[in-house]
Order: C-alpha cells, then structure tokens, then sequence
C-alpha cells in the first residue's frame, strides 16, 4: 500500500493544484527537485565540468536505476533528451531497404507517424496500420496475419496512447513479432511509471519512455533500452565524440553498449534528477502504483460517465490512468483553460491523430496518477 498523504507532502506542487495532466507532466517530489537544483547549484558555484566530476557516481547510477525498474541491463540503457529523440536515436538506426514493411497501431503518435512517412518517403519502405479488435486495441489476429505475409521490418506500437485510456497488449505483440523474427520497437513514454514493465515479459528489442510524465522526472530528460544481442547491429543516425572513439585520422570505432545512442553534452542535472525519480518510483512499488493508478482511472470514469452531457471516449479491454472525454457544447481546449484558471490541471488531446479515425477531434484529458485523491476527482466533476 501506498502511503498517499506521505506521497503528497513529499509532493510540493499538491498543495497549490489539483493536477490532472500526468499524461503532460506529472508534479514531481520533493526529493527530485532538490536533486536537480543541488547539482545547478553546484555548477553554478565551481563550474560545469568540475560538478560532473563531483556527479559521477549518481550518474553511473542512473543506468543501475533503469536496469532495475526494465528488468535490463545496464549496458542496454541509454539517456536522452527526450521520449522522442529517444524513439528516434533507436528507429533512424535500423537499416531500411526498399520494399520493407513497417506495421503499427492506428493510435499511433504523431511524431512517430511523421517518422514513418519521412522514411517512406526518403527509403521507400511501406508502413501500414494494423486494424482494432472491437475493444479498439491492436488487433493481435490482424497482427498475425500481416506478419505471415512476410517482408515486415519493424512492428512500433505505443503502449498506452496518449488520446483514448487504452492500453495495448504490448506483450503478446512481442511474442507474435519474436515467432516471426521481427524487430519490435516499443514506445512507453505514457506507461513506464505508471505499469510495471519488464522487457522480457514485453519481448521488445528496444523500448524508449520519458522522464515528465508517470515516473515524475524532470522535464528534458528520457531514456532507450536496446537489447543486447541487437546493438552491433543498429548504427546511431549520427555520433559524436562519446558514441564513438576516432581510432585513425580515416577510421573510428562505435561504442558496444546503448550509450552508442548518447552524445556527449546533456542535461546532467536532469540526468541525476530521473534517476532518482526512477529509485521514488521504485521504492513505492510498481505493482502499487499500478493498481492505485487503475483504480483513480476507473473511478474517474464512473464519476463522469454519470455527468449529463459529458461523454466519456475511452476505448480497451485494459486501460490505464488516462481519462478522455468531451462535454456537450463546449470546446475541449477553452474548458481546459477556465479549469486551470480554478487551479485543476488537465489538457487537451492533439486533433492531429491521422491513422485513428475513431478518435474525436479533440477532447479533455485528465490523468490520474497515485498521489491524486477521490477528493480531486471530485473537485473536477463539481467544476465541470
């Protein structure tokens, strides 16, 4: 059991709002913050590169942290600016040929969508969406069938779409995708910190996520996971002077471990930040976070399902802490301004999904998270 009014005094930002954008950016606590500030601090007062020294052993725990909570090794985890440069570093990598079939989910996200057509369009592969099951999840018998054609190169899914509260069986995807012998790229940014993941279990060859969001790290930071048998066989979009030593003034050699898919300059700070944001998340339990986190969803969906004129558009057999809805006659982003304005934090869905012609132009987004009480969720609903 998670000891939520702790996790809220341990949480700053509890005591000024009602915060239900968790899928944007979640509030993180007090241990976080001071980490990052401590080491902004210490840059400030002796310089940059001497604070890093100072750092090492914090920042050489973050990929320790990230093993634990995947289930990888420390080898297969790299840092990143971001979820997307981070599902980028591992896509761009993967040597397209013409005619190669990339499959995904009609939920897919934006981003990654451009990402798909880019490559298309400069490498002239095929990227299809595998149809819904009638939950509205990725159809795993679709999925099948596809892969027994043959020709597929990649499957990328997400595993919790940011627009429609599902979650996707991203476990049986992997197996399906391991039978066939295809690489399987999987993008956690709104589950890691919210579901317990493990990538054997998943059966992913590489699983990118962010720090903002469910594991409550600073905001500019993310991580990748690359499977070890596959990382001498995917060469980084570019490198610099960490991903790779210059052996001769013709020759240079690429790094053996994930961190081929770093550079050189980061956000150290943010990197000694999520890592032990990662140990907060740790220490709760993910299997407690996740249950608590399903339950907040779950009664946020009853409490509006019973609202005249709201109109709840979750889809899935299984659904995470994400919550979308709209509300008769008013515009999804101008409601999410006037609720801020009452101090309740939430957002609005990107009307820009191209593949998902089930999801509504745009809609409110609330997001729970463990440290949310059935008195916010209450607050949210009055307001409404």
């Amino acid at each position: 059991m998670i000891d939520i009014e702790r996790a809220r005094a341990e949480t700053p930002g509890c005591g000024d709002v009602v915060h239900l954008n968790n899928a944007g950016a979640a509030l993180p606590p007090r241990v976080v913050i001071d980490t990052v500030k401590d080491h902004l601090d210490l840059e400030a007062r002796i310089g940059g590169y001497e604070a890093y020294d100072h750092a090492l052993a914090g920042l050489e725990h973050f990929y320790d942290a990230f093993a634990e909570l995947l289930g990888a090794h420390r080898d297969e985890i790299a840092y990143a600016e971001n979820a997307t440069r981070a599902w980028d570093m591992a896509f761009y990598s993967i040597p397209f040929r013409s005619g190669d079939r990339i499959l995904t989910t009609t939920s897919e996200y934006v981003s990654n969508g451009i990402a798909y057509l880019q490559m298309a369009r400069s490498r002239g592969v095929r990227v299809e969406v595998v149809p819904d099951d009638a939950d509205g999840t990725i159809s795993l018998e679709a999925l099948e069938a596809e892969l027994r054609k043959g020709g597929v190169r990649l499957v990328a899914i997400n595993h919790a779409p940011t627009h429609n509260g599902l979650v996707n069986p991203a476990a049986e995807v992997g197996r399906r995708c391991r039978e066939a012998g295809v690489l399987y790229l999987l993008d956690a940014c709104q589950s890691v910190g919210q579901l317990r993941l493990d990538v054997a279990e998943l059966g992913c060859d590489m699983l990118s996520g962010t720090g903002r969001k469910f594991l409550r790290g600073p905001r500019g930071t993310g991580f990748l996971y690359v499977r070890r048998s596959l990382l001498e066989q995917l060469e980084p979009p570019f490198l610099d002077l960490h991903a790779a030593t210059w052996l001769t003034p013709t020759t240079f050699e690429i790094r053996p471990d994930a961190r081929r898919f770093e550079n050189w300059e980061r956000y150290f700070a943010g990197q000694l930040g999520l890592g032990v944001a990662v140990d907060y998340a740790l220490s709760l339990g993910l299997d407690a976070i996740e249950a608590r986190v399903r339950d907040l969803g779950a009664d946020l969906r009853a409490r509006l399902l019973d609202r005249p004129g709201v109109t709840v558009h979750d889809r899935g057999a299984r659904r995470s802490g994400i919550v979308t809805f709209t509300v008769a006659g008013q515009d999804s982003s101008a409601l999410m301004l006037r609720l801020r304005e009452q101090r309740i934090n939430v957002s609005a869905t990107d009307p820009d999904q191209r593949f998902d012609t089930a999801a509504p132009e745009s809609a409110v987004r609330a997001s729970v998270h463990y440290y949310n009480t059935e008195d916010d969720l209450a607050r949210l609903v009055e307001a409404l």
